[in-house]
């Protein structure tokens, strides 16, 4: 049996998040440190993937942006071979500073640091663009020997929390309770938070959580989750239909994801 999404589920404690803020300003204040000479353990970083969104739960990897100085950029540009890699080797040599007996390694777009307590950081080294009039990054992809690809999580992280406000929190409940159905029932699987969140952003429609006093008939036990999976059969299940963030408008690669969100639906559908 599963059980439906319940109100403010899932959220990490209090003294968690002091343990993340920590090590956010340790990890902020090295690369301050290595690209801006600078001691600052607040400046050019912020959350972004499922914590930045407010839709990750105590399982959940910790995502940072950094915003390093548009020289650094054209440095590694100018490599002939893979200057995105070597970008990564230089933010994970600058994160041993504070961290050097943590596991630190550079994987494909990120550095990851796995915390001996189980917490896990990824940290995406990225750079500042203007494009036609609003800011956007770019940010290193190290494979098929190197690239730069945009992101824009500023304009997700807005969108997501005027829909959650929207739908009385809703779309945060909903999102942070996926991810531990995932977890504890299908963690063997692929399914990846920002397929998650931007799934639940579009498939929320009008529903959300009723204020005390409010009229209107309260909806069924599993109605609301039986909705969420009806969704995905008509849109995914056979041929899954390109997802766009929240925001951003961003392509979500869904393909890997999908039996996986079709598996964790099923579940919290199921009476």
């Amino acid at each position: 049996m599963s059980s439906p999404v319940t109100r403010n589920n899932h959220s990490i404690d209090k003294n968690t998040r002091g343990v993340i803020s920590d090590r956010y300003k340790m990890v902020t204040k090295a690369m301050n440190t290595e690209f801006y000479d600078s001691s600052s353990d607040t400046m050019h970083s912020l959350y972004v993937g499922s914590y930045g969104r407010g839709t990750a739960i105590d399982t959940s990897d910790l995502d940072i942006m950094v915003i390093l100085p548009e020289d650094e950029y054209e440095r590694y540009d100018r490599y002939g071979n893979n200057g995105q890699s070597r970008l990564l080797q230089s933010v994970k040599e600058a994160l041993k500073v504070p961290y050097p007996r943590s596991d630190i390694r550079a994987d494909g777009q990120v550095v990851k640091i796995n915390f001996s307590d189980g917490m896990r950081f990824e940290i995406l080294p990225a750079f500042e663009q203007a494009l036609y009039g609003r800011t956007t990054y770019i940010y290193p992809d190290s494979n098929m020997e190197g690239n730069w690809l945009p992101t824009n999580p500023k304009v997700e992280q807005v969108a997501m929390r005027e829909k959650d406000a929207d739908s009385n929190h809703l779309l945060v409940d909903t999102c942070r309770h996926m991810r531990y159905v995932h977890n504890t029932f299908f963690s063997s699987y692929t399914l990846h938070g920002i397929v998650i969140d931007t799934f639940v952003y579009k498939a929320l429609g009008t529903w959300q959580w009723s204020s005390p006093g409010t009229q209107g008939k309260p909806a069924e036990p599993y109605e609301y989750e039986k909705v969420l999976l009806d969704y995905w059969e008509r849109t995914s299940a056979v041929c899954p239909v390109p997802l766009q963030a929240p925001g951003s408008n961003d392509q979500v690669e869904i393909e890997s994801s999908n039996e996986c969100l079709g598996k964790v639906l099923h579940k919290m559908a199921d009476e």
